[in-house]
């Protein structure tokens, strides 16, 4: 199937700000520069822009490249909570995920932690 994100058994943020005009050879070459490697079949990879009302996911699948888009409808007054540290990769879990996904800190400390 296109862009299923459930095979991924990783999940990595970009963090700090990226330009969201960048196609799948831009995203390619940032995760190159800061990962010194490929984007593989078993990874995502996360990027926001300035402005935080938009995501981009990347996915390698095995004949190519997936590139997923989500903006945040113009109604909806939140963002999303991007960590804006310096420009790093940072792997982040399924729930993390989650969280993010629904305008929620990645980091939730006082989330009960499921083992």
């Amino acid at each position: 199937m296109i862009g299923d994100i459930s095979l991924a058994t990783n999940i990595y943020i970009i963090t700090g700000y990226t330009d969201m005009r960048r196609s799948i050879d831009g995203l390619y070459a940032i995760i190159m520069d800061m990962l010194g490697e490929e984007p593989d079949q078993t990874s995502i990879y996360l990027f926001c822009g300035k402005r935080c009302d938009r995501i981009k996911i990347l996915l390698r699948e095995r004949d190519g490249y997936t590139l997923l888009y989500k903006r945040l409808d113009r109604n909806v007054k939140g963002r999303f909570r991007w960590p804006r540290d310096a420009s790093e990769v940072k792997s982040i879990t399924w729930q993390q995920m989650d969280w993010l996904m629904t305008g929620l800190e990645i980091e939730q400390p006082k989330a009960l932690r499921l083992t």
